[in-house]
């Protein structure tokens, strides 16, 4: 293994993240506002930008002071370059783990303190909860969804190898 584990999870967080809005790229307006058919609340549109604009916050709130928090709504045409930017300081965050000082609990908006790792764990769970009521809707519609699950990732990066012994 290449990188520590922690790493190889936001990997695997940018990844699907990435697929699922390419996925999402193909349809429709229609497609993309329609209801939601399943137990999800909203539609794809809102969904995703939800997640995007979650993750953003989530980076931020590492990152910045309080007051320089973004607080504006996120542009849907905005939402690969956005995903990108928060998923590599993430990533970044997560590569540099062991020398980072989080000693220290982060104030949020409203006032809350949290540990870091809180944070941490908080990304790649929202992120995958809202990426499967995606994929939820897209299959209420018809669409195949991309698979983004870990094993699915182990294929795409060559760390998993189909019936390798033959």
């Amino acid at each position: 293994m290449s990188e520590p584990i922690l790493v190889q999870l936001f990997e695997h967080n940018n990844w699907a993240n990435r697929r699922i809005v390419e996925s999402c790229a193909a349809l429709t307006d229609a497609q993309l506002d329609a209801p939601p058919q399943t137990a999800t609340k909203g539609s794809i549109r809102e969904t995703l930008t939800h997640l995007v604009s979650a993750q953003r916050g989530y980076h931020a709130l590492l990152t910045l002071p309080v007051e320089a928090r973004p607080v504006d709504p996120l542009p849907f045409d905005a939402l690969s370059a956005s995903l990108e930017h928060s998923g590599g300081g993430l990533l970044t965050l997560a590569r540099d783990e062991r020398n980072a000082d989080w000693t220290e609990r982060i104030r949020t908006r409203d006032g809350h303190l949290v540990e870091p790792w809180v944070v941490m764990v908080q990304v790649i769970n929202h992120a995958t909860e809202h990426r499967e009521q995606i994929k939820s809707m897209l299959t209420a519609l018809g669409v195949t969804p991309p698979d983004v699950d870990g094993w699915s990732h182990g294929v795409a990066t060559g760390a998993l190898v189909v019936n390798a012994s033959g």
